[in-house]
């Protein structure tokens, strides 16, 4: 009798086990879900590290797949590879979609769209003008033009370049310029590389790179570039349904039509990020934290400019650390703010302060002087300043001529010429009281002087005047 209701204990347990996990697949799979992260403006490392966080806590939601929504002018390499090697290494299905209506995938944003399992594009969207641009301005190129370009993938066109106000059509670097070369041939390898994983268009993608090729979403789909247009994000997941991807070693088939698509927006660390890589507003708080300490340094005991200071300076220098920073501009402008102060405590007719002057904008256009999209300082902020620290000198000079031509109002100088009146007679050679400046004085006369005389000084002797009549 035990053993029998052992065995049916045991039978009932394993069927309750058994509903359990049944009711537990049907909930996941009713509950699955698409992650949704918007890659918007330029590829920074705020942009960076809002992906991989982002990726993960979709990976640990158990999010069926990823739509990465780009609308992007391009970035910085190095974030961009972050983001790419992210994306090789996730454990889900990535869709690449280039949305809204009018966005684009440019420089950087090829790359990115390139990595992905599955690329879509929205109407009147374009991508392309993926060639690495160098620190300093101007955009790389290669030793010797390619003669075979022009046969791969689709024909060259005017309307598919990318347009550079700064940049003549026909600009090549130096045929001696190893640097530039290897750059340009590491990226036209990279994108070969995700466009042979992904089964796409190599070739056009080589020619993005090498001669900032452009195209637009139909265009995309005639050339093998992308898989399909989609006019929003549930048409770009009905249209994946059926399709085999490869996520690692496995392959799978996408069932994603339907199903609920959830926002992962940044956190408050990466909207912080965010805020302070901008190259301006890192400027901006650099310029703060310096000034700050200066104002402390000649005000001890203030604390706020201290304090201020030296928070805005650490906070600056974070996030100078994250750009691609010129250490000969950070140099001129220290410079340059040195000059102006040291104008401000030893007046030299501003030579020093023209000198700081000059530092510090050209430091200030050289700090991060780069062509890449959102990552170069504000030219109407560099100016503001510059205006401001030239006003500044403008009234440092101003006070020193004014101070040049006032009176000199103590000392010996005060006293010569000054006029008063005599309190006594006084005989020659003799000795009396005389009142100048509100001040009872000893004085002496070559010349016999009535009381009430009115009198001027000659010279000082000691606590004794000279005196003469007016």
């Amino acid at each position: 009798m035990k053993r029998f209701l052992a065995a049916c204990l045991s039978i009932a347990g394993t069927l309750l086990v058994a509903v359990a996990l049944a009711q537990g697949s049907g909930a996941a799979s009713e509950s699955g879900f698409v992650a949704r992260i918007q890659l918007n403006g330029p590829i920074g490392p705020a942009a960076a590290e809002y992906f991989d966080s982002a990726l993960q806590r979709a990976d640990t939601d158990g999010a069926s797949a990823i739509v990465l929504q780009l609308d992007t002018p391009g970035g910085l390499s190095t974030s961009m590879r972050q983001i790419v090697s992210s994306m090789l290494a996730a454990d889900v299905p990535i869709l690449g979609y280039v949305a809204p209506d009018g966005a684009r995938a440019a420089s950087a944003g090829t790359y990115i769209l390139y990595a992905a399992q599955i690329a879509a594009m929205a109407p009147a969207t374009h991508l392309g003008a993926a060639t690495p641009v160098s620190i300093g301005g101007g955009m790389l190129s290669p030793a010797k033009p390619d003669p075979a370009a022009d046969d791969k993938g689709e024909p060259a066109k005017s309307d598919n370049e990318t347009p550079k106000s700064d940049a003549k059509p026909d600009a090549k670097t130096d045929s001696g310029d190893a640097e530039s070369s290897k750059v340009l041939n590491d990226s036209i390898a990279y994108i070969r590389t995700l466009a042979q994983l992904r089964g796409r268009n190599a070739d056009w993608a080589e020619k993005a790179v090498r001669d900032a090729a452009t195209l637009t979403a139909s265009e995309a789909v005639a050339a093998g570039v992308i898989d399909f247009i989609a006019v929003d994000t549930a048409d770009l997941l009905a249209k994946t349904d059926g399709r085999e991807v490869r996520v690692g070693e496995r392959t799978l088939t996408l069932k994603l039509g339907g199903m609920e698509v959830r926002e992962y927006a940044p956190n408050w660390r990466n909207s912080f990020l965010g805020v302070i890589t901008n190259p301006t507003v890192a400027y901006l708080l650099l310029l703060a934290g310096i000034y700050g300490l200066v104002l402390e340094a000649m005000h001890p005991g203030g604390l706020l400019p201290g304090v201020v200071g030296a928070i805005s300076l650490l906070v600056g220098l974070y996030a100078l650390q994250m750009l691609p920073v010129n250490y000969a501009g950070l140099a001129l402008m220290l410079l340059g703010i040195g000059l102006l102060v040291a104008e401000a405590f030893t007046p030299a007719y501003g030579t020093l302060g023209l000198g700081g002057t000059a530092a510090f904008i050209f430091g200030s256009i050289l700090l991060l002087d780069t062509d890449v999209p959102g990552f170069s300082i504000n030219v109407g902020v560099i100016g503001g300043i510059a205006a401001g620290a030239c006003g500044l000198l403008a009234v440092v000079l101003w006070l020193v001529m004014r101070a040049r031509r006032a009176h000199i109002i103590g000392g010996d100088q005060q006293m010569l010429d000054a006029q008063g009146e005599m309190l006594d007679a006084i005989s020659v050679g003799g000795v009396a009281q005389a009142r100048f400046l509100g001040e009872r004085w000893q004085v002496r006369s070559e010349q016999a002087l009535p009381a009430g005389t009115r009198v001027r000084v000659l010279r000082r002797d000691g606590l004794t005047l000279w005196v003469t009549a007016e």
